[in-house]
């Protein structure tokens, strides 16, 4: 009787990471900033800085069914992640789902939501939480600090989304297929 007491005082009950999310208000149209979100081949212009080693899983980089795969990089530890996008409102929300850490065993969501805002602006919201279903995920997140480095890399990812949209310049190259050419022929 006492080895069941302590294995249910033992058990680790902690949430799943987040949900974490970020949000900014950009001087653009909808449907601009849906395009430039809901594209994977742009999406390291703006997230390089906490998503590494970022690749497209498929050659068309935008719609459903569209994914990646990338390393996300906390302080203390650094996990292979890989999302889809499964859902589209346009030009109001985007779902994606994906799976990453050790096995490909944790699930994780990310939202995106567009909304009016004052004036001409609009107002951009990502929410992204993990669902680590293994007491060991889970210690780890909770011991690596991942909901605060990644909460701090989408903020910083929607201010460098923002000087983008609203600037100037060029957009950036996006990142291409490894081994695919979008051309039928072959030929560019």
């Amino acid at each position: 009787m006492r080895s069941v007491q302590t294995a249910a005082a033992l058990h680790i009950e902690s949430p799943p990471m987040g949900p974490v999310s970020a949000a900014i208000e950009i001087d653009v149209s909808r449907e601009s900033a849906f395009e430039a979100i809901a594209d994977m081949a742009r999406r390291p212009s703006f997230t390089d800085h906490f998503l590494s080693g970022f690749h497209l899983t498929r050659i068309e980089s935008s719609g459903i069914g569209a994914g990646a795969r990338f390393r996300v990089a906390s302080p203390l530890r650094k996990v292979w992640m890989d999302t889809s996008i499964v859902a589209l409102e346009q030009p109001h929300r985007m779902i994606e789902r994906g799976r990453g850490g050790r096995g490909n065993r944790i699930p994780m969501t990310t939202v995106w939501e567009l909304t009016e805002g004052s004036g001409s602006l609009i107002r951009v919201r990502v929410s992204h939480w993990t669902e680590p279903s293994n007491p060991l995920d889970r210690a780890l997140e909770v011991l690596a600090a991942n909901s605060a480095s990644v909460q701090r890399g989408w903020r910083t990812a929607l201010r460098r989304l923002r000087d983008q949209l609203e600037g100037s310049t060029a957009a950036p190259l996006p990142v291409g297929v490894a081994g695919g050419n979008p051309h039928a022929t072959g030929i560019p």
